[in-house]
């Protein structure tokens, strides 16, 4: 099939196979990019309209037990400037944006032992009690499904964990032999099992990467049916030893960012903040390509600079209401508006 015949499968079936994947996205083209696109815009707009969703990011830790080849805040950095929030920092934070409009809120970090299961569900808990109407996002990484429990039982409500790559060959070139690609992909059956709204991801551009592993990712999600699936392209970060390899681009992040919308036309898609590094225009391109979701960050600004997970990250040096009114602007430029909403999946949970 040609591309567009092979897009058009996708739009009426959901599937493609693993070999139609590859030939799609191993023969895509402008023009085949723009037709995506086109449809992609039509799903949007049908479950969203021209709402976009914003998320709260808070950065709360960059303490990491895990040595991942990519990471800027690895275990064996040198550079890394570490920090840990204090449970009133995070609650200042949330205040801030709760009055910015925020009705989700991220708390993201390393993978940091120092934040125990009681001192996570205490935080999360104060969060929800101070803000009944607002949803909390995890991502803290993969942990016993126990703790997930915990702290679903504490007032959580959604979590992120990207799978990163779903072909365990590749994942094991990207990370220390003590993880794999089989457990991460566990804690997500395992999360959604308990009743959070999922989400998984993947780097486009990671290094080894190729159209077959890409396949195997978009099978992956098809078989697990998250609510949420962040992507974004490969950064490098200077202190890791993937510091010379060349990053993703956003032409093929864009590309998948649209055959994600039409796979699963429901799913909440993030224009996230490693296109708006790489591009000027990344995140409003993520948007016209499908994505319905910005997560501007509420960590405080003395901070931001310190949570580089690869370089030149942008906006480490706003405040929280200059990245509020900056997304607002760049999505009322192309007919999009924030909106003061917890914005739910809409898809009904599947365990």
């Amino acid at each position: 099939m040609q591309p567009k015949q092979l897009i058009d499968k996708l739009e009426t079936t959901s599937r493609l196979t693993k070999e139609e994947w590859i030939d799609l996205i191993e023969n895509r083209n402008d023009d085949t990019a723009q037709y995506l696109f086109a449809k992609a815009r039509n799903w949007q707009q049908k479950y969203f309209g021209n709402r976009i969703y914003t998320r709260g990011l808070i950065e709360f830790t960059n303490y990491c037990k895990n040595d991942c080849f990519y990471c800027g805040i690895r275990r064996s950095s040198q550079s890394a400037k570490r920090y840990r929030l204090t449970k009133e920092q995070i609650m200042e934070c949330c205040e801030t944006g709760y009055k910015l409009g925020f009705r989700t809120f991220v708390l993201q970090g390393g993978e940091d032992g120092w934040f125990t299961q009681q001192k996570l569900e205490e935080i999360v808990h104060a969060i929800k009690r101070s803000y009944p109407d607002c949803a909390i996002t995890l991502s803290l990484g993969e942990r016993s499904k126990e703790s997930y429990q915990g702290l679903y039982e504490a007032g959580a409500d959604r979590y992120l964990l990207r799978h990163e790559t779903a072909d365990s060959t590749h994942y094991q070139s990207l990370h220390p032999k003590e993880l794999s690609a089989k457990h991460r992909q566990q804690c997500l059956w395992d999360l959604k099992e308990i009743g959070y709204q999922t989400g998984t991801g993947f780097m486009v551009g990671s290094p080894g990467q190729t159209a077959a592993h890409l396949a195997q990712d978009m099978l992956f999600i098809r078989e697990l049916q998250p609510h949420m699936v962040g992507i974004g392209p490969f950064v490098p970060h200077h202190d890791t030893p993937f510091a010379k390899e060349s990053g993703g681009t956003v032409e093929l992040t864009l590309f998948m960012i649209g055959l994600l919308r039409i796979m699963l036309p429901e799913l909440l898609l993030p224009a996230t903040t490693a296109l708006g590094t790489i591009d000027p225009q990344g995140r409003e391109q993520g948007i016209l390509a499908g994505a319905n979701v910005v997560m501007p960050n509420l960590s405080p600004s003395s901070v931001r600079a310190k949570y580089q997970l690869y370089d030149n990250k942008i906006c480490t040096g706003d405040e929280a209401a200059e990245c509020r009114m900056c997304l607002n602007r760049r999505m009322e430029s192309i007919g999009y508006q924030l909106v003061v909403d917890r914005g739910d999946s809409p898809i009904k949970m599947r365990c």
